[in-house]
């Protein structure tokens, strides 16, 4: 059966914590479904227990990584190994609701290019993680969604789902980090293509640790904070014009 969609997570030297999340994806979506564990290389930690995790599910697919390593590299990856039309990234702590995954997969399913739970709208919530971290993610999306009117409030969170050719029509093109979901928040904004949004509660990882370099990356990130803000682009013939009344 064609899957519904591709759910993409990459991992690194998670070891046995990765198990209780994968069970609980795959517990929790009952649509079609694939489940891409996108590692970088054989000798990672978590390579075991995917595989042992397939044998029982075969909605698993553990998947390595075989252009350069990085979770850009890995994401990237992931996206253009995904068979399915809607493409859900979500990250291996545990922090992301799996409840929300099918629904975020109706908001493409019915129109909109990108569908991203938000931390920051109404209903939302950031439980733990750190403090400086978490204040430059708000006001970052706060602010891209008040001035950039990018059509949600949390435009860092990387737990979104994805119309997936509109991934493989306007690239992806970061190269560092956790970057991508930003990436695509500017890029729609750019084209005039619909963004939509529903509320998450974000939990901090129960247990390992975060591979999140935010000194390394931040660069990369206010790189795509301000390609936001610039003017329309106009699609090319591959890129489906926004639909009438879009903003």
């Amino acid at each position: 059966m064609t899957p519904r969609v591709s759910i993409v997570i990459p991992v690194f030297n998670e070891g046995d914590l990765v198990v209780p999340l994968l069970e609980r994806i795959l517990d929790r979506v009952k649509m079609p479904c694939e489940v891409l564990a996108v590692y970088d290389h054989v000798e990672d930690t978590t390579r075991p227990h995917l595989e042992r995790l397939a044998i029982d599910d075969p909605r698993l697919i553990p998947t390595l990584n075989d252009s350069r390593p990085g979770p850009a590299y890995a994401l990237r990856f992931g996206v253009e190994q995904a068979s399915a039309p809607v493409v859900v990234i979500t990250m291996a702590d545990g922090s992301d609701d799996p409840d929300q995954i099918e629904d975020l997969v109706k908001l493409v399913e019915r129109g909109v290019v990108v569908a991203a739970a938000s931390r920051y709208m109404k209903g939302g919530q950031q439980v733990g993680g750190p403090f400086i971290k978490g204040r430059m993610s708000r006001l970052a999306g706060l602010t891209l969604c008040w001035f950039g009117r990018v059509g949600t409030h949390d435009a860092t969170n990387s737990f979104k789902a994805y119309q997936r050719d509109f991934l493989r029509r306007v690239g992806i093109d970061s190269t560092a980090g956790f970057e991508m979901g930003l990436e695509m928040v500017a890029k729609a904004r750019r084209y005039r293509l619909p963004v939509a949004e529903l509320p998450t509660i974000w939990l901090d990882r129960g247990g390992g640790q975060s591979n999140f370099r935010i000194l390394e990356w931040v660069r990369h990130y206010l790189k795509w904070y301000r390609f936001a803000f610039g003017p329309q682009l106009h699609p090319s013939a591959e890129l489906e014009a926004p639909p009438e009344g879009a903003t």
